[in-house]
């Protein structure tokens, strides 16, 4: 069977990043960001390059997978909804229903899972990057769920501590 984890990036250092991967048994991380990028000094580890850098330092591969990003206009579509509720990225715990829909619909119900799934590795977890350190706040969420639902894969959530 499958192991999947999903994990974002704040809330982590660089140093606890990994230690949370690699303690998880991580060997894979499917980057679902549109924009592999994060703002600010803290989390600059965390944009692309110094990304693949830091994780070739390790034994955990690394792979893009834009195909299941949320599109620039859902990721507006979100953050409305965040402004309506007075919250922000990194404190949001749930995401807007219209966005889940939404995200469902015109992502991943067109996204080829079978492929992506058959080619994860079995010997080691495979983690869900984004950003957002709630994975309920995330659309890695629903990618989870949908591999745990349709591909029996099992899920666990990497949280810094």
């Amino acid at each position: 069977m499958r192991r999947i984890a999903t994990i974002g990036v704040y809330g982590f250092t660089a140093a606890t990043f990994v230690e949370k991967l690699t303690g998880g048994g991580v060997g894979l991380l499917l980057d679902l960001r549109q924009r592999r990028g994060v703002r600010g000094p803290d989390y600059s580890w965390a944009n692309s390059a110094r990304l693949q850098d830091l994780l070739d330092a390790t034994d955990v591969g690394y792979r893009h997978v834009k195909g299941l990003a949320p599109t620039t206009e859902l990721r507006a579509l979100q953050y409305r909804e965040d402004d309506r509720q007075g919250v922000g990225k990194r404190n949001r715990v749930t995401l807007a229903a219209e966005y889940t829909g939404r995200y469902t619909r015109e992502v991943l119900e067109p996204f080829d899972l079978d492929a992506l799934v058959a080619d994860l590795p079995l010997d080691s977890v495979t983690a869900l990057l984004c950003v957002e350190r709630d994975p309920r706040a995330c659309h890695r969420s629903l990618v989870a769920g949908r591999l745990r639902d349709r591909h029996g894969t099992s899920v666990t959530a990497l949280l810094p501590d």
